[in-house]
């Protein structure tokens, strides 16, 4: 009866989704069993967005719109993924939402509606800045303030776009033993229209307890390797991840 009158008596599909008692984790669930991608550190409003825009026919599943075919069911059940698929969604996921909103600080890119800061970091994260273009370079940072406007600084002040290469090599996805996602993820760096080079990135995500499905960044190795820092003749190379999946644990020991 109490849900019937919770139903009756709610103006709107917001109104309902945005109680209390209805968890961010439930939506987020929910939203996950329908195929509907969404990051992991989308706060409950986007996720009720996210809901509305599906209900309303404005998205289709990430089967459909990726073209990809659900599992076949066999005689014996359906197939299930292993932990490693299950770890490589999430890094390729974790990439999609990270590079989205990193160029969306672009003073030409296309406007997010999460906001870029520290809070996507844990307090002590650190990362470590290489770059080569006219010579080698490498700067470190520690503290989520400073890694995030050192990231900030490259796309806001110094025009830099991320694409990365998330298929074939260009993403590998590993877990440690006590549960750290590593995730490593090269491709191309980019200023107007012109290709400056290439970057590799290395992640380490650390899960937050308090908070359902929902991954910071704990230490950060990025790359970038610039068109003239070739040697004259020499072709930069596809961006791709050379490491096997069991070695990334290595770069963060």
């Amino acid at each position: 009866e109490a849900i019937h009158a919770i139903l009756v008596y709610s103006q709107s599909v917001e109104e309902l989704l945005k109680r209390r008692k209805v968890y961010r984790e439930i939506i987020f669930k929910y939203l996950a069993t329908q195929g509907i991608p969404v990051p992991p550190s989308f706060e409950k409003r986007l996720l009720v967005d996210r809901v509305k825009q599906y209900w309303s026919g404005q998205l289709t599943t990430h089967a459909v719109e990726s073209g990809e075919r659900r599992p076949y069911t066999e005689s014996h059940g359906q197939r299930q993924k292993s932990p490693q698929d299950d770890i490589h969604d999430l890094g390729e996921e974790f990439c999609q939402w990270f590079f989205k909103l990193l160029n969306s600080q672009h003073p030409l890119g296309v406007k997010s509606e999460e906001r870029w800061g520290p809070q996507h970091f844990w307090e002590d994260a650190r990362m470590k800045f290489c770059y080569n273009t006219l010579e080698k370079n490498m700067e470190e940072y520690v503290g989520a303030e400073m890694v995030s406007l050192r990231l900030l600084s490259l796309v806001k002040d110094e025009y830099l776009l991320f694409s990365p290469n998330l298929h074939a090599n260009g993403l590998k996805c590993a877990m440690s033993p006590h549960g750290l996602i590593l995730v490593a993820v090269a491709g191309t760096v980019h200023r107007d229209n012109t290709c400056l080079g290439i970057f590799e990135q290395f992640f380490g995500l650390i899960s937050c307890p308090t908070r359902e499905n929902t991954w910071k960044i704990k230490v950060m190795n990025l790359k970038i390797v610039g068109q003239n820092a070739l040697e004259p003749g020499m072709q930069i190379e596809k961006p791709s991840i050379k490491y096997e999946s069991n070695q990334l644990q290595e770069l963060y020991d």
